[in-house]
């Protein structure tokens, strides 16, 4: 099956999903739209994610301070952010990153959420979120947080949470990209890698393989599936 934009894949129906588990190993992706700006939204360079979203972090923070906060107070607040930002990769990477699609409109938004890069993983330009995307998506995490949380805590928790998304999105460029010689990177490279080539269904961590231990998505080593 050969489809070469995004309008196309939503034809492929119930074969979208072997299809789309069929990895291209290139550097270069396909055109998603024939507008030059709506292109240019879904490309997008990995020190962008820092650039924009960094000072962001920062604004949070010093909010919270404004607000009362104490430094102590403060930290402990964006690590639980941070924290909690590994539940919510892991959760979006297995539960609708990994949703089963077979409609026109179901296959197409799934490609190019993230099909994607199960398609093309070693696309540089399509592997972060992109910024626009981002920036909408933080209008209902903030206003989450803000139900949850007191206003001199809000901004510091939100904060901890964006820095885990930057962390994430910085550690999955990479993963792809980088060549670790040192664990734990060396080791987080193999991990992700096997979720791409090897075992899909597994895996959705990409800080870190702990919420699939919690639940019972740890891929099998290469040596016991091998025995099985």
């Amino acid at each position: 099956l050969n489809c070469s934009n995004l309008f196309e894949v939503g034809h492929l129906g119930e074969a979208y999903q072997e299809w789309v588990h069929q990895p291209i190993v290139s550097k270069e992706g396909p055109r998603f739209f024939a507008n030059d700006f709506l292109e240019f939204l879904t490309r997008t360079v990995w020190w962008a994610v820092p650039t924009i979203w960094l000072p962001v972090v920062c604004w949070c923070l010093s909010m919270s301070i404004q607000r009362g906060n104490t430094l102590p107070r403060l930290a402990l607040m964006a690590a639980a952010g941070i924290f909690l930002w590994t539940l919510i990769e892991y959760t979006l990477h297995r539960f609708l990153f990994h949703i089963k699609t077979k409609s026109y409109w179901g296959n197409t938004a799934h490609y190019l959420l993230h099909g994607c890069h199960h398609k093309h993983p070693m696309d540089g330009l399509r592997l972060v979120f992109p910024p626009a995307a981002a920036a909408i998506l933080c209008v209902p995490f903030w206003n989450l947080v803000k139900l949850f949380a007191t206003p001199s805590a809000a901004p510091a928790l939100f904060g901890g949470g964006l820095l885990g998304y930057v962390i994430y999105d910085c550690t999955h460029y990479y993963l792809h990209h980088g060549q670790p010689s040192k664990e734990p990177a060396k080791n987080l490279k193999r991990y992700h890698l096997n979720h791409h080539f090897r075992i899909q269904n597994k895996g959705f961590g990409i800080t870190s393989s702990l919420w699939d231990i919690v639940f019972g998505t740890l891929p099998p080593s290469k040596s016991s599936s091998q025995r099985n």
